[in-house]
């Protein structure tokens, strides 16, 4: 698994299925004489750098742009990379910096968080406006359907989008795809799916990780039994989950996450949860202890939280250090008649998986996979069934353990 596996050249971009005059649109900004360019935003951080330094190791030939408002760091970064990349200056609020900024790029991968509490969809507009595939890491219930609300706009342009592109919420839609997929391909008919995810300390993945996780503390769980949707306190409902070899046996609790909705509205399975626990066992208390004890306005106030981010990112530094960075995906799907599948998905290094993860969803537009407009992982308009196991063979580069329907 540790082997980096070369993809294969990109199609041109909504070649796929766009019609003749979107088509021709959206090509206007790629020429056969040269590679593909890929500007990744956010692309200082853990996650966008991540993501920059995966792409660049799949496919060497991309031309890989890293946006960000650091320019020592954003330079020092593109060096690194090697020849092909250099840095771009854009800020992600700056709508007409963003189109510029788009100019001549084929997709703009949109890494910059939180997306909780974000209002626009500034950087999905900008890539719609300048005929730019778009993907996003985005991990928020009410932004990932408030970017789904392009879709007209963006299959009008030609412009393949796919939103929640990233590994939880990315990776593991895609796995929960493929094992509702085989239950009805052998006629059975699923009846609750259930994700549970694991990382050590914040998985190593900055502050922006950890500002998302306060502010999701913030937010009633949504979820769904038996097709009525329900509300849920966040971080309640504790499970204790089996991930498998190198984890074993984790707590988990309930969040909002966006996997649940779109799961349930694409896929059709009745039942529909998502669990995150962390390890030490005091992180775990601590966000509880955040759910039940912070002001309400503080959980919702995105400026409030990265202060409190900074102010306690030293210690959690250092806990990292400790606890290490590791990863674990487990999805369960019952069935009616008793058929019982679980997927598996274990990192050592969430810091590393997750650009993987992304980049394989970048490198399925690039390959001309996804129609115009915009999706979820889900659907196969975005990903369709026969390129899924190529992506998640993608994503699980470095996985020490990958195991799908088992």
């Amino acid at each position: 698994m540790g082997v980096v596996r070369a993809c294969a050249p990109p199609a041109a971009v909504g070649a796929a299925s766009a019609a003749p005059s979107t088509r021709d649109a959206a090509q206007t900004k790629r020429s056969s004489s040269r590679t593909a360019r890929v500007l990744v935003l956010g692309g200082t951080g853990r996650v966008g750098g991540s993501t920059a330094a995966a792409l660049s190791k799949l496919r060497p030939d991309l031309s890989i742009l890293v946006g960000g408002r650091n320019r020592e760091k954003g330079e020092s970064f593109a060096a690194k990379l090697g020849e092909r990349s250099e840095f771009v200056q854009v800020d992600t609020r700056n709508a007409s910096m963003l189109e510029k900024a788009l100019q001549g790029v084929d997709l703009v991968v949109h890494t910059a968080g939180p997306f909780q509490r974000a209002e626009e969809c500034t950087v999905l507009q900008a890539a719609i406006s300048t005929k730019t595939a778009y993907i996003d890491v985005c991990d928020d219930t009410d932004y990932s359907w408030r970017a789904k609300g392009f879709h007209e706009q963006a299959k009008a342009a030609g412009v393949p989008a796919i939103t929640t592109a990233g590994i939880y919420p990315g990776v593991s839609n895609v796995m929960a795809s493929e094992l509702v997929h085989a239950a009805r391909s052998e006629n059975s008919e699923p009846e609750r799916l259930r994700f549970f995810y694991y990382t050590a300390g914040t998985g190593g993945a900055g502050p922006t990780i950890l500002a998302t996780s306060f502010l999701l503390l913030g937010e009633d769980v949504i979820a769904y039994n038996k097709g009525e949707e329900i509300k849920l306190k966040p971080y309640s409902g504790a499970l204790n989950i089996d991930f498998g070899k190198g984890v074993r046996k984790k707590n988990v609790y309930l969040l909002n996450l966006p996997e649940v909705k779109s799961a349930f509205k694409i896929l059709g399975v009745p039942t529909v949860s998502a669990r995150f626990g962390t390890a030490p066992f005091f992180w775990n208390w601590g966000m509880q202890a955040f759910a039940n004890l912070l002001p309400a306005d503080l959980l919702h106030d995105k400026s409030k939280v990265q202060k409190l981010v900074e102010s306690i990112d030293p210690l959690v530094r250092a806990v990292d250090g400790i606890a290490g960075e590791c990863v674990s995906m487990r999805i369960d799907l019952e069935c009616s008649n008793g058929r019982n599948t679980v997927g598996l998905f274990t990192h050592k290094k969430l810091s590393v998986s997750v650009g993987y993860a992304t980049a394989a969803f970048a490198l399925a537009i690039l390959e001309g996979n996804t129609q115009p407009g915009v999706w979820f992982p889900e659907e196969p308009e975005g990903i369709p069934i026969e390129a899924r196991e190529p992506l998640l063979e993608c994503a699980s580069q470095g996985a020490s353990n990958f195991v799908m329907n088992k």
